[in-house]
């Protein structure tokens, strides 16, 4: 006789919690063909069907939503009573689950994440990379990587250490047919990348010299939500555009990207690590935090 086990009981957590198989299948680490079956071969044992399909769509059944309700509250008490036992552990193991911004990625995995896998190679590293905000913890991530200004107020955050600068940048032929900024203002008059923030709403560039401050709402011919994307754009001198500095540092100094207004663009705090309070957080999980503690205390002294 079929019986569910743990896994299939998280697999209908997190399509019901994802709203598609696709990315649930994502985030448990199995091919949708899997899930899919393993979903199917779970309703069969039961004789209800859990979850409404379309081509579209994923929505819970009735008989889904009150399986879901029932179940949710005892697999938190399982995951619960194993996060106990691994803190007890005293060499780190399993899989830590991380998501960031893709620029941010890059910034961590190196010394961060390799140096961890360096000394810890029984773990296993999940990192999801988005442009959106997420909730963590529903999401079912261990860690977040945001800019410190993203981060929610009711989570831990360590500092990543390393101060972050905004570039303004053009292409060499922009620069044939366009006067250069001088000041924040001028862009006004400039042909821009505009910028759509993961809430939907539209970025104003944000500049500080010396005490003073200045948003810009540019203009211009495009809105792209994609780091690359927009990179793109400028190379092929469509307009400015508005990086974090290492995005485009390369571009900077082979010359293929002019920057400008670099006295309006001040440091600022950088990216940092977060995650939820726990009361009793895997060895893996303590290692990972203490390692980014120590990284950002060697790169501040």
């Amino acid at each position: 006789m079929y019986r569910p086990g743990l896994n299939d009981l998280d697999a209908v957590i997190a399509i019901a919690r994802r709203g598609s198989f696709r990315s649930a299948a994502l985030e448990l680490g199995m091919s949708t063909t899997a899930l899919s079956n393993a979903i199917a071969k779970l309703e069969a044992s039961i004789g209800v069907r859990l979850f409404n399909r379309t081509t579209r769509s994923v929505s819970l059944t009735d008989a889904g939503r009150l399986f879901v309700e029932q179940v949710s509250p005892a697999l938190q008490a399982i995951h619960g009573a194993m996060e106990t036992v691994r803190s007890q552990q005293t060499t780190p193991s399993g899989t830590l689950r991380i998501n960031a911004f893709a620029t941010a990625a890059r910034e961590i995995l190196s010394p961060l994440v390799l140096e961890y896998l360096r000394r810890y190679p029984e773990v296993h590293i999940d990192i999801v990379t988005e442009g959106r905000l997420i909730d963590i913890v529903a999401e079912g991530f261990d860690l977040g990587v945001r800019m410190a200004g993203l981060i929610p107020t009711d989570m831990i955050s360590v500092s990543l250490g390393r101060p972050q600068r905004y570039a303004v940048v053009g292409s060499p032929d922009y620069f044939e047919r366009h006067a250069i900024p001088r000041v924040p203002p001028d862009l006004l008059n400039h042909r821009c990348i505009r910028v759509r923030l993961p809430n939907g709403a539209l970025y104003r560039w944000q500049f500080a010299k010396g005490g003073q401050t200045a948003q810009i709402d540019v203009g211009g011919p495009i809105t792209l939500d994609e780091v690359a994307v927009a990179r793109t754009a400028v190379l092929e001198g469509i307009g400015l555009g508005f990086f974090l500095e290492q995005d485009v540092r390369a571009d900077i100094e082979a010359g293929r990207l002019v920057r400008v207004l670099e006295d309006w663009t001040e440091p600022f705090d950088g990216l940092c690590l977060y995650y939820p309070g726990r009361r009793n957080p895997s060895a893996a999980f303590k290692a990972f935090v203490d390692l980014a503690r120590e990284l950002s205390a060697n790169s501040r002294s």
